[in-house]
């Protein structure tokens, strides 16, 4: 009843049937089951199916579920669809026929998209696992000092000349009326001194491309003016 309850399930499947390209179409209460799952495997090996789509409840949920089922009959996997006409359709109305029509958008939709999905094939590629944070203010040091302790390189990217932020303005910080000085201070110098962060201070990043595990960012770093390993920060200069 979570779909059914505002949703003709069984005028949807009919109205899925008269779609372009779709051979078949069936109603069905629990898909994700087995037995649901065995009568998409049928429909694959008997019907000669090249694109699945199934119509419940969220990708997050039971995508996984039913990409096993496909590939199981030969299929692959990334050539299924998933409409959600829960989340997106029967929980977010009680008026039966908006939300019946709502569903023949969205399955019209994914039967429209499925059409130009294309097989794909997992692989494993090396993942470079440093870190690069961008604002050296209390969440950047904390988040830097946090996955350095792990093992990981950091490189800490502040675009003002000192990290600190908007914290180092700060008297005293709420709830507990601690010394804002007091409790930064200690993690800025950890920052300097910790091994696996390089603090890339007075820069900025102006270039960011790639994908998870393998991007690669520019950063221009300003002139100083000083030698940095000379100076005390006295600021005479």
């Amino acid at each position: 009843m979570n779909i059914a309850k505002t949703v003709d399930c069984k005028g949807l499947a009919e109205y899925a049937s008269h779609l372009p390209n779709v051979t078949v179409a069936r109603d069905y209460q629990f898909m994700c089951s087995n037995p649901g799952q065995e009568m998409i495997k049928n429909d694959i090996r008997e019907m000669g199916l090249t694109r699945i789509v199934v119509a419940s409840c969220s990708p997050l949920m039971h995508e996984p579920t039913f990409r096993r089922a496909v590939a199981n009959a030969g299929l692959n996997p990334y050539l299924f669809q998933m409409a959600n006409i829960r989340e997106q359709c029967s929980w977010i109305t009680q008026n039966r026929v908006l939300a019946t029509e709502r569903a023949k958008d969205i399955v019209r939709a994914a039967v429209m998209r499925v059409n130009f999905n294309e097989p794909l094939e997992v692989r494993k590629v090396a993942v470079n696992s440093n870190v690069l944070i961008v604002g050296g203010g209390i969440t950047g040091i904390e988040a830097a000092l946090q996955i350095a302790d792990s093992g990981k390189k950091v490189y800490l990217v502040e675009k003002e000349p000192s990290i600190g932020g908007y914290m180092t303005r700060f008297d005293k910080t709420f709830p507990t009326l601690d010394c804002a000085a007091c409790i930064l201070t200690p993690k800025m110098v950890s920052v300097e001194q910790h091994e696996n962060i390089e603090l890339l201070s007075y820069s900025d990043v102006t270039d960011f491309s790639g994908y998870v595990g393998k991007f690669t960012a520019k950063i221009r770093k300003r002139p100083r003016y000083v030698d940095e390993d000379k100076c005390t920060g006295c600021g005479q200069c």
